[in-house]
């Protein structure tokens, strides 16, 4: 597997990308997805009274653009972030799941580099 990524210089119009909604266990989430190869990059927006309807082993970079939520762990840790924090995660590395009272905006972004060698 290729987990070069050799992507060209280009903007992204957060305005112009399709937002689609997702439920969790309670509440809403929104994403905008910008597919690239080996690389996923998301806004996502959670409801206010939102928690994930699932446990994720995915690896991810979450940076909270405005708002704040708890990343929970598997093991019982439970870490807040606020505006201006980030998480980063490898693959398989960790289940984790969020949730938020008052709602979140997050910027995400995961693919083949986060993959657990």
């Amino acid at each position: 597997m290729n987990t070069e990524l050799n992507i060209p210089y280009q903007n992204i119009d957060w305005q112009q990308v399709a937002r689609t909604e997702h439920s969790g266990e309670t509440g809403k989430a929104w994403w905008q997805t910008v597919q690239l190869p080996g690389l996923r990059i998301r806004i996502v927006e959670y409801s206010a009274g939102y928690l994930a309807d699932h446990w994720c082993l995915k690896g991810h970079i979450v940076h909270c653009l405005s708002g704040s939520f708890v990343s929970e762990l598997a093991t019982g840790e439970r870490f807040h972030l606020t505006q201006g924090m980030t998480y980063v995660v490898s693959d398989e590395l960790s289940s984790h799941r969020s949730s938020t009272t008052e709602g979140v905006k997050l910027l995400i972004v995961d693919g083949d580099f986060l993959k657990l060698k």
